[in-house]
């Protein structure tokens, strides 16, 4: 295998005669890969063995550049292609950036409730009802623990530690975490569990934690249905769905000085660049109070 890296002149001329790709293309390859090189550089790393943790931490500084979530896909695209050539040219044994997990770009930020709105969902539920409490539970622990709903709808009873305050998730590709669901959470699951599933659950016996009437696992579309229900009922005009509670659990914590990292582990990103969104929704949100609030705004 080589040892010499080739310059970025041997990767734009490659680009043209191999891919056809235009002159304007071509001058964005060569700004992002020099940006890249030039990060590596001041790294002082190997550019033939760089690890996706780099090409991660390549991206935050993107993202505190406050570069937009396009530039940086374009950046992403163009260091990916970068290491094909070097694929290629049997210089690397394989492309870091395939390990790379890059946050979905969205031109409209997510939508966030107040945490005042989130406990007037919460609080909405008729808890005189055996479904109502199971509801309050569902709504606590979406909001505790900020759950997808795919989380939440395949919690068992064995996932659930209320002594300790935490529930065990199976999250997206079979990595297990342990997420803290908060006082609250706690004491709602507990009613739950006492006053409303043994009713729901009937002579069936089932492992999952949120049960329907018929004693069955919850689908996805009864928690949006739910989600839904509990939103208009509180009077709140906004757009929420299940996943708009997962990015209030986050806003929130960033709000009041979570760990970065702390985040991650909660929200079960393999990533820190999926997290790194909620910084940029919290600096947008902050934006917006100014400009409501500030005499001069």
């Amino acid at each position: 295998m080589k040892t010499t890296p080739p310059s970025v002149e041997d990767f734009l001329n490659y680009l043209l005669s191999e891919k056809g790709l235009s002159e304007n293309t071509i001058q964005a390859y060569e700004r992002d890969v020099t940006r890249f090189l030039k990060f590596v550089e001041k790294k002082k790393l190997n550019i033939l063995k760089i690890k996706p943790t780099h090409v991660e931490q390549f991206l935050s500084s993107l993202f505190k550049q406050k570069l937009s979530p396009l530039s940086i896909l374009r950046c992403f695209s163009g260091i990916k292609g970068y290491y094909n050539f070097l694929l290629l040219e049997n210089l690397v044994k394989k492309n870091p950036i395939q390990e790379v997990e890059l946050p979905k770009v969205s031109h409209k930020l997510p939508e966030v409730l107040t945490q005042e709105e989130i406990i007037k969902i919460v609080e909405t539920p008729d808890e005189t009802k055996v479904t109502g409490i199971r509801d309050k539970a569902i709504l606590e622990v979406l909001y505790g623990a900020g759950l997808r709903v795919s989380e939440l709808i395949n919690l068992k009873l064995s996932d659930m530690f209320l002594k300790e305050g935490l529930v065990r998730v199976m999250g997206k590709g079979g990595k297990l975490r342990y997420v803290p669901i908060g006082k609250y959470g706690v004491e709602a699951v507990e009613r739950y569990l006492f006053n409303s599933r043994p009713l729901l659950e009937g002579k069936k016996k089932s492992t999952f934690l949120f049960l329907n009437h018929r004693g069955n696992k919850l689908s996805r579309m009864a928690i949006w249905n739910l989600v839904d229900k509990y939103t208009r009922l509180a009077g709140i005009s906004k757009k929420v769905t299940p996943h708009t509670f997962r990015h209030s659990f986050a806003t929130h914590l960033l709000e009041r000085g979570c760990d970065l990292r702390a985040l991650q582990e909660m929200l079960g990103h393999s990533s820190i660049m999926t997290t790194e969104i909620y910084t940029h929704i919290d600096r947008e949100r902050l934006k917006e109070v100014i400009k409501v609030y500030h005499p001069r705004g």
